[in-house]
């Protein structure tokens, strides 16, 4: 440990520490655009009349392992069928 309590070799320098934050800065940007912009677009599917929350459905859907998947609805078929529905 150096005598400012930071590691030894190691030393914070405000212009480093500056371009990691403007860094993740852009990076929170970058992340609302695209929020914004998937916003959007279910704003345009549900005006064309498509269901948006069966659409966020199909989307995680898409995402996970089809034997996962597979597995689950079994499992859902098997409770609905002991409850009689």
């Amino acid at each position: 440990m150096s005598d400012t309590g930071t590691p030894d070799g190691y030393n914070v320098t405000a212009e480093e520490l500056r371009q990691f934050i403007e860094r993740f800065e852009r990076l929170e940007a970058e992340k609302q655009e695209i929020a914004d912009q998937q916003k959007e677009v279910m704003a345009e599917a549900k005006g064309r009349g498509y269901d948006t929350k069966v659409m966020r459905k199909v989307i995680a859907l898409r995402k996970r392992d089809k034997d996962d998947i597979a597995e689950e609805e079994a499992i859902l078929d098997m409770y609905k069928e002991a409850l009689g529905m």
